[in-house]
C-alpha cells in the first residue's frame, strides 16, 4: 500500500540568509546574496566570472571535535541544517536511532577544497611524505561526506542513500526518500544536499562559457534568468535539509506539517551530457504530475531550474509551455537571488516554496527587466505577488542529462 509523505521540519543555509524571517525578507525586498569573488590564490586569474553566491555570515556550529574531525566545509553545513531540522521536528532519541528513520544526502563533488589539500600534496611537494594524509583527510573529502557525517553525528542507523548528480543532487534525495517512505522502507528520512565556497566549480563552468561574467562589477544584477540580457549563471554556495515523514505517524504524535511531497519523477535524456533536452525534460514534468495524480491545471506555481543560461531557459520554457497549454502557473526563478547552489539548489527552493506557500506570496524573478522573447510563453512573476499556492512544482535538470520535478502540496491543503 502506497503511502503518504509529508514535510515536518526545513532548514536552508543559504546566500539570502539562514534564519526563515531573513529568506522571506530577502525574496518580498529583492535582496540579492550574490557578491564578488574572493581572491583564493589559485584559480582566480585563468576565470572571467567574478561572481559567487556566498554565504557571508557568521555559523556557530559547536560541534563536538569528535564530530568535526571527519567534516570538511561541506559536512559543516549539511550536518547543522541536519541538526535544525531534527530539533525542529523533536523526535524521540529512540526514533532517531532506530533504523526507521534514513539519510538521502548528497554534494556535487563532496569537499573540494579539501581534495585540493590532498592532491597538493602528491603533485606538487615532492618532498611531502605521503603518510601525511590519513583516512580522516579521505572521510572530510569524499563524495558522500555529507551523508556519513549526519549518520555519524546522530546514530541515525536507517537507509543512506548518497545521491551526487550535479544540479539535481538535492531534488533527487527529496524524490529517493519520498519513495523510501511511500513504499514502506523507512518511516522517516532527512534530505537534502550541500555545496561549499569553491572556486574550481567556477572554473569548470566558466571554461564552458556558462558562467555569467558581464555584471562583475554589479553582482546583484546576475543571474538574469529568462531575461534577453541574461549571460550565465553564477555559481553558489549552502545546504539545506527537510525531513520527511509517513503522513499518519506525524499525525499520530502531533508534529506540525508544513507540506505534503506528492509526486516525484526523475529521468534521462538517453543523449547529450552537457546540452539541456526537451523531450527529456517535458517528459520528466508529465511523469510528476502523473505520479501525484494531478491535472496540469492544477499546480498554482512553478519553482524553474532557470540557472541564465542562454539556451537552458529556453529549453526549459519551452518544456513548461508544452505540460501546461498557453495559461501556465505562475513561475519564478530562485537562482535569481542566490545563484545557483549546485547540489542545495532543489531542497533550497523546494524550502522556499513551503516558506511562499506560508506567507501567501510569491517573489519575482530578480533581474528579470525584459523578457526573451523566446521565453515571453510563460507567467512571469516580475513583482511580488499575493497569492495562494496550494499545489506547487520544483524543476531541477543537471549535467549528465538528469531531470528531476518535485510536485509539494501546501501543508495548509493537506486533508482538502
Amino acid at each position: 500500500m502506497k503511502r503518504r509523505v509529508v514535510i515536518t521540519a526545513c532548514s536552508a543555509i543559504t546566500p539570502i540568509g539562514w534564519d526563515k524571517n531573513d529568506i522571506i525578507d530577502s525574496l518580498r525586498q529583492g535582496k540579492s546574496g550574490v557578491k564578488p569573488l574572493r581572491d583564493d590564490g589559485l584559480l582566480n586569474k585563468h576565470i572571467h566570472s567574478r561572481v559567487f553566491g556566498t554565504v557571508d555570515y557568521p555559523i556557530d556550529y559547536g560541534f563536538k571535535r569528535q564530530y568535526r574531525k571527519t567534516m570538511g566545509p561541506v559536512a559543516y553545513y549539511a550536518c547543522q541544517v541536519a541538526q535544525d531540522v531534527l530539533e525542529q521536528a523533536n523526535l524521540s532519541r529512540e526514533f532517531i536511532t532506530s533504523g526507521r528513520l534514513g539519510v538521502a544526502f548528497g554534494s556535487t563533488h563532496g569537499s573540494p577544497t579539501v581534495q585540493r589539500d590532498i592532491y597538493r600534496t602528491f603533485f606538487q611537494e615532492l618532498d611531502a611524505k605521503f603518510s601525511s594524509i590519513g583516512a580522516v583527510d579521505y572521510l572530510r573529502s569524499m563524495v558522500h561526506t555529507t551523508a556519513v557525517n549526519i549518520t555519524r553525528m546522530f546514530g541515525i542507523t536507517g537507509r543512506v542513500i548518497a545521491s551526487s548528480t550535479a544540479c539535481t543532487t538535492s531534488s533527487q534525495s527529496i524524490g529517493f526518500g519520498y519513495e523510501m517512505i511511500k513504499f514502506g522502507m523507512q518511516d522517516a528520512m532527512i534530505c537534502g544536499g550541500a555545496d561549499e565556497y569553491d572556486t574550481t566549480t567556477v572554473a569548470v563552468f566558466d571554461n564552458l562559457l556558462a558562467c555569467s561574467s558581464a555584471y562583475n562589477e554589479t553582482p546583484w544584477r546576475t543571474p538574469r534568468p529568462f531575461d534577453s540580457k541574461r549571460d550565465g549563471l553564477v555559481v553558489g554556495e549552502g545546504g539545506g535539509a527537510v525531513l520527511l515523514e509517513e503522513y499518519e505517524s506525524a499525525k499520530r504524535r502531533g508534529a506540525k506539517i508544513l507540506g505534503e511531497i506528492i509526486g516525484f519523477a526523475c529521468n534521462n535524456n538517453g543523449g547529450d551530457l552537457i546540452l539541456p533536452n526537451l523531450a527529456g525534460i517535458t517528459a520528466t514534468l508529465r511523469l510528476a504530475l502523473q505520479d501525484a495524480e494531478i491535472s496540469p491545471g492544477a499546480v498554482d506555481f512553478i519553482s524553474a531550474h532557470a540557472t541564465g543560461t542562454k539556451m537552458g531557459d529556453v529549453i526549459e520554457a519551452q518544456a513548461i509551455a508544452a505540460v501546461y497549454g498557453e495559461n501556465t502557473p505562475f513561475v519564478t526563478g530562485l537562482k535569481s537571488y542566490m545563484g545557483h547552489t549546485m547540489g542545495t539548489c532543489g531542497v533550497i527552493e523546494v524550502i522556499l516554496t513551503i516558506y511562499m506557500m506560508e506567507q501567501g506570496f510569491i517573489a519575482p524573478t530578480l533581474n528579470l527587466e525584459q523578457v526573451d522573447e523566446r521565453c515571453g510563453m510563460l507567467r512571469h512573476v516580475r513583482e511580488v505577488t499575493p497569492a495562494p499556492i496550494k499545489i506547487g512544482a520544483v524543476q531541477n535538470f543537471a549535467f549528465g542529462g538528469v531531470n528531476t520535478c518535485l510536485i509539494v502540496k501546501a501543508g495548509s491543503e493537506l486533508d482538502k
